[in-house]
């Protein structure tokens, strides 16, 4: 249900009417002031799920290589990137500053709780992804005072602590029993998350992020970081994790009309180009296919008709027999092709024509690229088992606590965790009978020196955070891990790391936007950009020498 105000602008004059208080009552929407908790809160969680997939579905997971488009490439392909707007992240917060405060009101605990998880990450999110913003004064724009039409930036730093700050009283709002709580009605759950209203889930989701957030500001306060997450591991009752993949935080799509639909889907998009143009990207394909992984099977679908080069053909021989397509050396000359017979992806940025890799016979916008893997057949359904946002899963807890396992920090083993992590990933997309043969490969065994640990856990987190790569961005950014080259026609050598200031924030709000721009690092990568780039560095990561 998407919650809408409605303002009445102008007075009408009712000539009949003696009381005219009675023009002020909106017929059309719900005041805030009376609104029931319960309207609002779907609307929260929906609206920031679908945010959040979106980054990681789209041109997140361009930047991170899971996939690459073959049409309309440059912004997800190449990191071409403009102007990027933070106004539906902004507008998810106003409806939650609804929710928290009218469960306030209420005494609805349970709403508040929920409430400051989804703050946590939507503002999570955005300092994350832009750098310094709007956060103290942010959200207070019927409020008088320059200071809130107007708000400062906040570093991110003072978003950091506010962030876990809010988690902590998440955790203690949740800790309840359910039925100690009062509005919690069966009938009103969050439609498709899989939280439901569970206090207890949304509890585990409040730590998980606690987790996230204390791993991602490790490089700049190591001492708050390690102190906040071995203080979790090491109180399991009062600091309960997502430790089963049957607990992962996500959200369903309901597949009924455009909007709450997947976003590749080939149902309500007519032409399908959103999901034909998707394809998987060849640095995640090889890497699963050297490990014969099974999830590879999962995501993308076999190439129609595989190439074969036979130097025994007569010279100019192309042609198709029994669904493979039989070339001549000559015919494909200094080409850079894939002759895999079963999954073949587009290399990252590989050209200005990436609808024209590996010899397609139809390159262009409506092309259909029989030689290069589609995603699989489930990314065209409009919802499914395996559609949904993933928010924070066992995975990913598992892996952040390996990686602070070979930090030195009481966290239990290293390698408990990272096999737990790679066994939760396996049973959420259904190949869990494959697991014990993948982690007994020597190159998947957790070996070598404590770096070559670390590579082997950033990678199988890569790996795990397919359709949700914004989270393996930010780990990147933080570690270099994995190690990605930009392609030979991105938009820089290497990967960018932040989102740029939309132009309206910095015609509208000049004097603090300009305070937040001079803050961030301009490195050899910025160029014409100035402060305002993809590439320049914000607090997180000055001076940390990462990702390069």
């Amino acid at each position: 249900m998407k919650l809408k105000y409605f303002a009445i602008g102008i007075l009408m004059v009712c000539l009949s009417c003696d009381d005219l208080t009675e023009l002020n009552e909106n017929p059309n929407g719900v005041e805030p002031g009376v609104i029931n908790p319960n309207l609002v809160l779907p609307t929260v969680v929906t609206e920031a799920s679908k945010l959040y997939l979106n980054l990681g579905f789209g041109n997140i997971a361009g930047v991170m290589q899971h996939t690459q488009l073959d049409a309309w490439f440059d912004e997800h392909n190449d990191y071409a990137w403009t102007n990027q707007s933070w106004t539906p992240y902004y507008g998810v917060l106003r409806d939650n500053k609804v929710l928290y405060e009218r469960s306030a009101e209420l005494g609805m605990e349970f709403h508040q709780g929920v409430s400051l998880v989804m703050k946590s990450m939507t503002f999570g999110l955005i300092t994350d992804l832009w750098g310094d913003a709007p956060y103290t004064h942010a959200l207070n724009g019927d409020l008088s005072g320059l200071e809130n039409k107007l708000p400062v930036f906040d570093d991110q730093e003072t978003i950091y602590r506010g962030i876990i700050a809010d988690l902590e009283t998440a955790n203690t709002l949740l800790s309840k029993d359910k039925q100690e709580y009062i509005g919690l009605y069966e009938d009103d759950e969050v439609p498709y998350a899989s939280m439901h209203m569970d206090p207890a889930l949304w509890r585990k989701m409040a730590n998980s992020l606690l987790l996230r957030y204390y791993m991602r500001i490790s490089s700049k306060l190591p001492d708050v970081s390690r102190q906040g997450i071995e203080k979790i591991y090491a109180h399991p009752e009062e600091y309960p994790l997502i430790t089963s993949s049957d607990e992962d935080a996500t959200m369903s799509y309901a597949g009924n009309s455009e909007g709450d639909s997947w976003p590749s889907n080939a149902v309500f998009d007519a032409s399908g180009s959103n999901y034909r143009r998707n394809r998987m990207c060849a640095t995640l394909v090889e890497v699963l296919q050297a490990s014969n992984d099974a999830r590879l099977g999962v995501w993308a679908s076999k190439v129609e008709i595989p190439l074969v080069v036979d130097a025994g053909l007569p010279e100019g021989t192309d042609k198709i027999e029994d669904g493979v397509r039989y070339l001549s050396p000559d015919v494909v000359g200094a080409k850079l092709i894939d002759t895999d017979p079963e999954y073949v992806g587009i290399p990252p940025s590989i050209s200005n024509l990436p609808s024209g890799y590996n010899l397609n016979p139809t390159p262009g916008q409506t092309s259909n690229n029989p030689h290069v893997s589609y995603l699989s057949p489930i990314y065209a359904d409009a919802a499914g088992p395996l559609l949904k946002a993933r928010l924070i899963s066992a995975a990913e807890v598992h892996f952040i606590l390996a990686e602070a396992a070979l930090k030195g920090w009481a966290t239990g083993t290293a390698n408990e965790h990272y096999l737990a992590g790679i066994q939760a990933s396996f049973e959420t997309w259904g190949v869990a009978d494959t697991y014990d043969d993948y982690v007994t490969q020597p190159d998947i065994v957790l070996s070598g020196d404590t770096d070559e640990q670390l590579v082997k856990v950033m990678t199988q987190k890569w790996i795990a955070s397919w359709s949700a790569t914004t989270e393996s961005w930010f780990d990147y950014r933080r570690t270099g891990l994995p190690v990605l080259e930009a392609g030979p026609v991105a938009a820089r050598e290497v990967l960018p790391v932040r989102f740029y200031y939309m132009q309206d924030e910095i015609e509208m709000n000049a004097a603090n936007t300009a305070k937040a721009l001079d803050r961030l690092e301009k490195t050899q990568y910025t160029q014409a950009d100035g402060a305002n780039s993809a590439w320049s560095k914000p607090w997180l990561l000055q001076g940390t020498s990462k990702p390069w």
